[in-house]
């Protein structure tokens, strides 16, 4: 699991960024339309939308906002229809890449998605490409300093998780997606701060690629993100502590 523990150490160098840019807004707005015209308004009945609803409070997004997201979705077809959509492909080097998007407009998307492979060396996949090569996991991450290391691992595990991190910076709690509800729930009634509770998908094996290929990599991922449409890019790249203090600086 170390590979999606140094991805997240990117996310978190430059997540200010993302929300300078204000582009985050929209991602979390469409990210909680689509949970709760899934599941239905009420949080309390639909753990994804209180997962979305939980990363867009942290990301300071206001609460009217929310709920004018949840009041559209959930209005009886009024409004924008946000439909899922994974594209798969592979970056430089045959490193392999998940695309998730929520999108009103699939012809846009899957275009804006192909020029970006393209223009970075990379190419869009078919369906099944290379979804094999990554698993849905429940991630639960923990404030190093907000607890003992072992005593949380120990309460996870007890709780159902099928995994813990414990030399990262979050600690990392990794269960299956049906266990994610269960071991938060757990956690904060121990009293053990979280960070961020989420379902991710993470890659079974790691691919290494050159210096050089790896930056092509770590820029296709940024400009994916980029796109108002795509909620959220996975890779398969090994990422170097070389790499890492490069993002870092």
């Amino acid at each position: 699991m170390s590979g999606h523990s140094k991805w997240s150490q990117i996310k978190r160098q430059k997540g200010a960024n993302d929300v300078r840019r204000g582009a985050i807004f929209t991602k979390m707005g469409r990210e909680i339309a689509v949970a709760a015209r899934a599941g239905g308004g009420d949080p309390d009945g639909n753990f994804r939308l209180r997962l979305a609803i939980e990363k867009a409070r942290a990301v300071n997004m206001p609460a009217d906002t929310i709920k004018r997201a949840v009041e559209k979705a959930t209005g009886g077809g009024e409004g924008e229809q946000f439909e899922e959509i994974v594209y798969e492909g592979y970056g430089p080097g045959g490193v392999a890449v998940l695309v998730e998007a929520a999108t009103d407009n699939r012809n846009r998307t899957a275009a804006e998605v192909r020029s970006i492979f393209s223009k970075a060396g990379g190419q869009l996949a078919g369906s099944g490409a290379v979804a094999w090569q990554f698993e849905q996991r429940g991630v639960v991450a923990v404030p190093r300093a907000s607890a003992d290391p072992d005593e949380v691992a120990l309460l996870a595990i007890d709780a159902g998780a099928s995994d813990v991190e414990t030399t990262t910076d979050p600690l990392e709690i990794y269960t299956e997606p049906g266990d994610l509800e269960g071991v938060q729930k757990a956690l904060l009634a121990a009293g053990v701060a979280i960070e961020s509770a989420d379902t991710a998908m993470i890659a079974k094996q790691t691919v290494a690629v050159d210096a050089a290929r790896a930056r092509q990599n770590l820029r296709l991922v940024e400009h994916l993100e980029d796109l108002e449409d795509v909620q959220r890019v996975t890779s398969n790249l090994e990422l170097t502590d070389e790499i890492l203090a490069e993002v870092a600086g």
